[in-house]
């Protein structure tokens, strides 16, 4: 059972640094799950100060992560359109043959949207798009930091405790 929370917990940290890019999958929520099958094992002790401190964090990000975006879109003049262009042009993004697809696809479904709201105002779309995908990007890179620091902790951790799996 102790190989299978391994597998599966470590399976959970890599699909939250896959989370950090997709919109539909909460990363650091995801990685911190893997943290947590980790120490359900028999072979790691449950630390309930680290996994509530973890937690927090990974909670505090999903939520930020709903503000970032929008924030970076309203500073440079942005509406809900641009947020909602931005992700929806991520989405076409991810399964773009092109090179950095989900950049493009953020940026341009930014400026999409902003479009949409009003199609007369060339230099406030494009203006902010770029706060949109100034957004999207600080929050990728939060979600990705933290959800990389969380795949450390758990290999450090099962490397520490490695012994206990196969004794």
């Amino acid at each position: 059972m102790d190989t299978f929370l391994l597998l599966l917990g470590l399976l959970f940290v890599f699909l939250g640094i896959i989370g950090s890019f997709l919109p539909i999958l909460p990363g650091p929520i995801t990685g911190w799950t893997g943290l947590l099958l980790l120490h359900l094992t028999n072979a790691v002790p449950m630390d309930k100060t680290f996994l509530t401190i973890t937690f927090i964090i990974a909670l505090a990000i999903f939520i930020l992560d709903y503000f970032i975006p929008a924030m970076g879109t309203k500073k440079f003049g942005g509406t809900k359109y641009g947020v909602y262009g931005t992700t929806i042009g991520l989405i076409i993004g991810l399964f773009s043959p092109i090179p950095f697809g989900i950049l493009i696809g953020a940026f341009t479904g930014a400026l999409i949207g902003e479009l949409l709201y009003d199609s007369k105002d060339v230099n406030r779309a494009l203006k902010a798009s770029f706060g949109a995908f100034l957004g999207f990007l600080a929050s990728v890179t939060i979600k990705f930091s933290v959800a990389v620091i969380y795949f450390v902790l758990f290999i450090i951790q099962f490397w520490e405790y490695k012994g206990g799996f196969w004794s």
